[in-house]
């Protein structure tokens, strides 16, 4: 181990590296109460990412080296208004804030603990030496509570990655400890992009009334989030007319997830393996993203209107399902007993759950929302979980929410009288 002060008396040296650098080139290193340094972002040939409801990590420049840092910490997540869970995440978020960087470049990611017990880190996808790999105990030492971490490695590839603990995943990753590595190809895309989204897929078991994410939970969640969020808490994706936009989407939970979105199709044009070659892109309009892999798309966005971007597991559009219960589907539950034998049992309507996005039901507990929110120009959306909008508008000159479409006179769909 190697403290601070021997660390940068390394670095000041040798110009372009030290003793203590060629040791990071061949293992990742605790380096003792090593302070976070001030970051500056950087202005790049590429069109920045967007993580909606999140942000990019800001890095300098050291000698060559791109330096980031990463702290490892409870955090405290606001899913929807009303609704806020206790996770652990990076730099105060969950997921952590987006790495990104060039294919070439050299990196160096502090990584400090912050959190009750040891983590590590593995840069999920990335092609580094051995010794950066980051899985605790295999290749590295765990991280203590306290300590930082350097890791130090140089991008042979490009492509959208990730990075997640490789030490008590199974508690880390499920309370939100996970985030994206993009590497911009040095040469730049085959079809430079307006507009680059990078969407995190995740699920969760949080007991409606509590506050904590229940890590033991195998297969039956109930909260299904984009980057930690779920509709209406969710950013939309806004472009204008006849942009080329490009999305990636992250997968570390239990379950794959078929990412569906409406009034276009999209080209798989990108996996976690690397870029696809043109001739091998296929059409979709749905996209499958197994577990532990990414997923990224491009469409042209030249079809304006609102448009539903979402998981079509159909209870993955849903927050804070219970599954503990008999089938009350047309029951009159009015005349039951049910709710003096399940306190806090939320009615899901006698012929289906639709009323309860018209709130015909009791308050549900606290710190929970209802299954299916959200309120768009024409009623209840009737939708939760992993839900957003897709806006495309012609002549903007912001990327903030533009409101509802306003779709043109004669373009909706004409009601009969019964």
């Amino acid at each position: 181990m190697i403290t601070r002060r021997k660390f940068f008396s390394g670095v000041a040296a040798i110009a372009g590296g030290s003793a203590a650098i060629s040791r990071l080139a061949r293992g990742a290193e605790v380096v003792a109460n090593q302070s976070p340094p001030a970051v500056q972002p950087g202005n790049q040939p590429y069109t920045p990412v967007v993580t909606p409801n999140g942000t990019t990590l800001p890095w300098k420049l050291v000698d060559g080296v791109k330096e980031f840092h990463l702290v490892a910490e409870p955090v405290k997540r606001v899913f929807a208004e009303g609704m806020m869970v206790n996770c652990w995440g990076y730099n105060g978020q969950t997921p952590g804030p987006t790495i990104e960087a060039m294919e070439g470049d050299r990196v160096r990611i502090f990584v400090t603990n912050h959190l009750p017990e040891a983590t590590s880190i593995h840069w999920h996808g990335v092609i580094l030496p051995n010794g950066m790999d980051g899985v605790g105990g295999l290749t590295q030492k765990h991280i203590p509570p306290g300590e930082t971490c350097a890791y130090e490695f140089t991008l042979k590839q490009s492509g959208v990655q990730m990075y997640h603990p490789h030490s008590d995943e199974t508690v880390q990753m499920a309370m939100g400890m996970q985030g994206f590595f993009v590497i911009h190809p040095k040469g730049g895309y085959a079809a430079p992009v307006d507009r680059h989204f990078c969407i995190f897929l995740q699920e969760w078991f949080v007991e409606p009334g509590t506050f904590t994410p229940n890590p033991n939970v195998m297969t039956d969640f109930n909260l299904f989030t984009f980057n930690s969020r779920i509709f209406p808490g969710t950013d939309p994706l806004v472009a204008k007319l006849g942009q080329r936009v490009r999305v990636s989407l992250a997968n570390l939970s239990m379950d794959s997830h078929p990412i569906h979105f409406h009034g276009h199709r999209w080209w798989v044009v990108e996996t976690d393996g690397g870029p696809i070659p043109k001739s091998a892109w296929w059409p979709e309009t749905t996209v499958n993203v197994p577990p532990g892999s990414t997923r990224t798309v491009e469409f042209v966005a030249d079809n304006p209107g609102d448009w539903a971007f979402h998981c079509h597991k159909n209870h993955h559009t849903m927050n804070a399902m219970n599954h503990n219960i008999p089938n009350m589907i047309g029951v009159n539950q009015k005349e039951t007993r049910i709710n003096k034998l399940v306190p806090g049992y939320m009615a899901m309507g006698t012929s289906g759950m639709g009323e309860m996005s018209e709130m015909k039901m009791g308050p549900p507990p606290k710190n929970t929302v209802a299954m299916m929110t959200g309120d768009g120009p024409f009623g209840p959306i009737a939708m939760g979980g992993m839900f957003t909008i897709l806006k495309i508008r012609e002549g903007i000159t912001s990327y903030d929410d533009p409101g509802w479409f306003r779709q043109p006179e004669g373009t909706g769909p004409g009601f009969l009288k019964s």
